[in-house]
């Protein structure tokens, strides 16, 4: 918990002067490296292109979680500031040890990004974690 409370810390000191606008997620494309929960929970994908967050400039969302896809739309309030709307997303069961369910649980759950050392952070309300992205090259 302590990990990630020096995580979010980090993020809003560091995140004022170095947060681009929101529409600098317009026309990028992330693949998870890692989520790191409000408990210190850290998990992993087992291969990080089978989960992707696509970001239109018209704001929709499209998504790979495992083995599953899913489309959606995205919006910004404000400076750093995010939340995704509702997704349709396709039903396959996804195999042992998929991190498919957690994420779509918890994707209604943004409410702040960070791109931070090229990096995408997407961070839940209530503290309840971090998902960390990599450009897709």
């Amino acid at each position: 918990m302590r990990r990630l409370a020096c995580l979010a810390a980090s993020v809003l000191a560091l995140g004022c002067a170095h947060v681009p606008p929101a529409a600098s997620l317009e026309g990028t494309t992330w693949q998870l490296v890692k989520f790191q929960g409000g408990d210190d929970t850290v998990l992993r994908p087992d291969e990080k292109s089978k989960y992707t967050l696509t970001f239109g400039a018209d704001g929709s969302v499209n998504a790979r979680i495992d083995c599953n896809r899913g489309h959606g739309t995205w919006t910004s309030a404000g400076h750093g500031q995010l939340e995704l709307g509702p997704m349709a997303i396709t039903r396959a069961m996804c195999p042992p040890g998929s991190l498919h369910d957690g994420i779509v649980k918890q994707l209604p759950y943004v409410r702040s990004y960070l791109i931070r050392d090229r990096n995408l952070f997407l961070s839940l309300m209530a503290d309840g974690g971090v998902y960390e992205f990599e450009p897709v090259r």
